[in-house]
């Protein structure tokens, strides 16, 4: 292979590791000098793909030639190079986060907008389980929001792996996160200051997070209660975590989340590593969502409709747009404000995908203009011909009574 990118530092080890882990097999070697390997399929005669030799003594003068030509001759694999050894070695230790879902595409692809709906669900999971390191809530809203986001700055995207669609996100063990707003989140295996938190501890929260969650699935689902909800709150349980395990099992047979702890650190063996979820957890992960959104101190409204309306998103603003009503039950046309900026931009998707949203928030009157304030965009239903609604025809849709959201300039946020 030509210009091949070879990471500059490789634990022999380490290699050797993920080889086994695709498949290939030690047959020989002498201990503190060597490792040889054979791909699937190659035999130990010699007949069929070639062993491989792995240096291990790092003081013998040819230990970089011969590390680096074993490096060459895996990288002629292209397909186990890019997706399975190059990744893990270049981030060098990492805990794995694999978000997987089903998919009839040809192996490792997906549907586009499937695809995009995976990756946002990743991200939000690990936002939620990082929000919750910080503190408890049952809805964040933008709540320990900049220490998420430095958190997730921290943590890199893998490249999809064979066969169903797998986002994988690798973050570093022995980093650390600034608690302080102003802080640097720098990656360092030295001693941080006061004030930050080891990211390995924030992997570990958003892995609790997601069990408090899928146990109160698994307590839904043999009593038909909500309470294992709310009361796993206090474990991570929240809007945002629920919201995104929402995302993972929506239109999708089988959807699930795998972690493995980098030996470089030690992990807590208490820690499940494997959560599955089916399209049978959507029903109740959407109730919870919608309970957990709402303040207890005033009357909540959920709602499902056609967005019709989006305002131009003004810099530090979460966002207003338009709403009309495809159920009974609810005002016709509605204002939302949005309580998080993060759900502006799924309002915008149904806008364009012609998706009803389910919205929940406060419904206040103003003269003859409903608003929906401090609202919260539950999930993107189905398609609103569904509902028996007509699709807009993406124009300027003015609702009768109501002021234009948008300036004639074209404003319009698509």
């Amino acid at each position: 292979m030509n210009n091949v990118k070879i990471p500059a530092h490789v634990d022999p080890d380490r290699l050797g590791a993920l080889l086994t882990e695709a498949g290939w097999r030690q047959v020989g070697g002498r201990q503190g000098l060597y490792k040889r390997f054979l791909p699937p399929g190659g035999t130990s005669s010699g007949i069929g793909k070639s062993s491989l030799v792995i240096p291990l003594d790092d003081s013998a003068p040819e230990f970089s030639d011969l590390l680096h030509a074993a490096l060459l001759q895996i990288s002629q694999d292209r397909e186990l190079w890019a997706r399975s050894i190059y990744p893990r070695l270049a981030v060098e230790a990492s805990d794995e986060f694999r978000f997987r879902k089903e998919s009839a595409a040809p192996s490792g692809l997906i549907e586009w907008r499937s695809g995009e709906a995976l990756i946002e669900s990743a991200r939000k999971t690990l936002i939620a389980g990082a929000k919750s390191y910080v503190s408890p809530g049952r809805h964040f809203v933008n709540r320990n929001g900049r220490f998420a986001g430095r958190y997730l700055d921290q943590v890199l995207m893998g490249q999809t792996a064979p066969g169903s669609y797998i986002v994988t996100a690798y973050a570093p063990p022995n980093g650390y996160v600034s608690l302080q707003s102003g802080g640097e989140g720098g990656v360092s295996n030295t001693i941080p200051e006061v004030g930050a938190a080891p990211v390995r501890a924030v992997n570990q929260a958003v892995v609790k997070a997601l069990e408090a969650t899928v146990e109160a699935l698994e307590h839904y689902h043999a009593s038909s209660s909500l309470s294992g909800f709310e009361d796993g709150v206090s474990r991570g349980v929240s809007y945002e975590m629920t919201n995104a395990v929402l995302g993972m099992a929506s239109r999708a047979d089988a959807a699930d989340i795998s972690i493995e702890w980098d030996s470089s650190a030690p992990a807590s063996p208490s820690l499940p590593s494997y959560f599955e979820f089916t399209s049978d957890d959507v029903e109740p992960l959407s109730r919870a969502a919608v309970q957990l959104a709402e303040d207890q101190s005033t009357q909540v409204v959920t709602m499902v409709g056609r967005v019709h309306l989006l305002t131009k998103k003004n810099a530090g603003s979460p966002g207003v747009f338009g709403i009309e009503s495809l159920l009974p039950g609810s005002p016709r046309k509605v204002r939302v404000r949005l309580r998080d900026e993060e759900d502006y931009h799924e309002a915008i998707r149904a806008h364009e995908e012609e998706l009803a949203l389910q919205v929940s928030g406060t419904l206040e009157k103003e003269g003859n203009l409903s608003w929906l304030y401090h609202a919260t965009v539950i999930q993107a239903m189905g398609p609103i011909a569904g509902y028996g609604a007509r699709p807009s025809s993406k124009g300027i849709d003015v609702p009768d009574g109501q002021m234009d959201l948008f300036e004639r300039g074209g404003n319009s946020s698509s």
